[in-house]
C-alpha cells in the first residue's frame, strides 16, 4: 500500500509543479499527531507545494522538544506551510511507522529530531525516494549517499560557552561575596548519555566558565535518558552533596532546575527560560533555533533545489541563541560581558575549543584523530585539531568532541 502512495506522491508532486500561481492557505492550524487540519489546503513557498511532517521523540513537557515544536510551528507559519505534527514517537520502528504514516498523509517535507530516529528515518528514506527527510543529530547523511536524506545541526557548543561565562562571572560573585573561596568553584553537569554531543556540551560549557573563573573545577553525573525527571532531580542531588555549588545539565526535564530552586542553588539551564519556574536560581540558557534550519530546508524543497547532506548553523545564521538573563540570579556585569564574548566568538578572534585553554593528561593535544565518517574528501579518521583549536561541527554537523579534558571528574566512574 505504501509503494502505491508513493507512486500517486509523485504524480501530485508533477501537478503542483503547474499550480504556482496558487495563494499560500490562511490561518493554518497545525494537525497534532496525524489529525488532519480543517480547511487547510498545502501552502507553497516557490514551484512545489510543500507539506510537512514533524516526528518529536516526546511531547511539549520536554524541554528538548517543545524547542523543536516551536521552530517547526514558526518556520512553517512564516513561509504558508501546511504541517502534521507527530510527538512521543520513539527511537524505534515506530520512528519508520511515523514517516510512512506522514507520506500517506501527503507530506513531502519530513524532520526528526532526535538521535536514535536516524536508521528508521533512513529507512523510510530509501522507500519514498520523492519525499525530502531531514534529521537533528544525525550523521549518516554523507555515508549513507541518499539524494533525500540530510543532517542538520549548529555550533551549539558556543552557546554552551556562553552560558559557562555567566556561570563563571556567577561564581566570581560568590568568591567576592565570602560565600565561597576560589579552592570551592565546583560546578556540577546532570548529563544524559557519554555521548560526543554530551561531552562536547558540556566541555564547552567548562571552558567558559574556566574562562571567567580560572580556578572552577567541574563533576558530571550522567542519567543515562534524555527525559527523567526523578533521575535529573537525583543527579543534581548527587551534585549539590558533593560541594557543587553551581549546576547546569543536559538533559530534558525541569528535574534538575527544580531542585536546584529548592536548594538555592544557581544554575544555567538549557533549551529554554526556567525564570518563571526557577526565579532565584536559573541564570540563562542556551539552544538551537531550528527555524532557520527547517525554513531553509522547506524553501529548498519548494524551489526543486537540492538540500546539502550535511548542514551546520552558528550564532551569526541566527540558530544558536540564549535566553534573556535573569538578572535577580545573575552576577552584575553579565550582560555586557557575553555580549563582548559573543562578539568575539562571532568575528573568529576566540575559538572555544582553543587547544591553549585545555590539557589532556597534563598535555596540550596537537593532533586528535576523530571519526566523522567518510565525508567524501576526507577520511574516516581526519586530524581536526589544526590552527590551534579543536575544529568541532566543521567536518560533519553532528558534535564529535569526546575528549575527557582535565578539570573535569566523571563521579560516576
Amino acid at each position: 500500500m505504501k509503494k502505491i502512495i508513493a507512486l500517486l506522491l509523485a504524480l501530485v508532486m508533477v501537478f503542483a509543479l503547474a499550480a504556482c500561481g496558487e495563494k499560500p492557505a490562511e490561518n493554518n492550524a497545525p494537525a497534532e499527531n496525524n489529525a488532519p487540519a480543517e480547511n487547510n489546503t498545502p501552502a507553497e513557498a516557490g514551484t512545489v507545494t510543500v507539506k510537512a511532517g514533524f516526528i518529536f521523540l516526546h511531547d511539549e513537557n520536554s524541554t528538548y522538544d517543545l524547542n523543536f515544536i516551536n521552530a517547526a510551528k514558526a518556520a512553517c507559519e512564516k513561509l504558508g506551510v501546511e504541517y502534521l505534527l507527530k510527538t512521543g514517537i520513539p527511537e524505534g520502528q515506530e520512528c519508520y511507522d511515523a514517516a510512512a504514516e506522514l507520506v500517506d498523509e501527503g507530506c513531502n517535507f519530513i524532520f526528526a529530531d532526535s538521535f536514535g530516529h536516524e536508521p528508521f528515518l533512513i529507512q523510510a528514506a530509501k522507500e519514498f525516494p520523492e519525499v525530502q527527510f531531514c534529521h537533528a543529530t544525525g550523521t549518516r547523511a554523507h555515508t549513507e549517499g541518499l539524494a533525500n536524506y540530510h543532517n542538520g545541526f549548529a555550533s551549539i557548543y558556543e552557546g554552551r560557552f556562553l552560558g559557562g561565562v555567566a556561570a563563571g562571572l556567577k561564581l566570581n560573585q560568590m568568591i567576592e561575596e565570602g560565600t565561597i573561596t576560589a579552592d570551592q568553584a565546583k560546578v556540577g553537569y546532570v548529563g544524559a548519555f557519554p555521548y560526543a554531543e554530551v561531552k562536547s556540551g558540556y566541555t564547552s560549557f567548562f571552558l567558559g566558565v574556566r574562562y571567567a573563573c580560572p580556578t572552577a573545577t567541574m563533576e558530571v553525573t550522567f542519567t543515562n535518558s534524555w527525559y527523567d525527571p526523578t533521575l535529573e532531580k537525583e543527579g543534581a542531588t548527587k551534585l549539590i552533596n558533593n560541594g557543587c555549588v553551581l549546576i547546569s545539565e543536559h538533559a530534558d526535564s525541569m528535574g534538575a532546575p527544580t531542585e536546584c530552586e529548592s536548594n538555592n542553588i544557581p544554575f544555567v539551564f538549557y533549551n529554554g527560560s526556567a525564570a518563571d519556574a526557577c526565579p532565584n536560581t536559573f541564570i540563562v540558557a542556551s539552544r538551537i533555533d531550528w527555524a532557520p534550519y527547517m525554513e531553509f530546508a522547506m524553501t529548498c524543497v519548494a524551489n526543486g533545489e537540492a538540500i546539502p547532506a550535511d548542514w551546520t548553523g552558528t550564532i551569526a545564521t541566527g540558530s544558536v541563541k540564549l535566553t534573556e538573563i535573569n538578572e535577580q540570579a545573575a552576577a552584575p556585569g553579565t550582560a555586557e560581558k557575553l555580549a563582548e564574548v559573543q562578539a568575539a566568538l562571532e568575528d573568529g578572534s576566540l575559538k572555544v575549543f582553543d587547544t591553549a585553554t585545555f590539557t589532556v593528561n597534563g598535555e596540550t593535544l596537537t593532533e586528535y584523530l576523530a571519526d566523522v565518517d567518510d565525508m567524501g574528501d576526507f577520511q574516516p579518521e581526519t586530524n581536526v585539531i589544526s590552527d590551534g583549536y579543536f575544529h568541532e561541527s566543521e567536518f560533519r554537523s553532528a558534535p564529535y568532541f569526546d575528549i575527557d579534558i582535565d578539570g573535569i571528574t566523571n563521579i560516576d566512574a
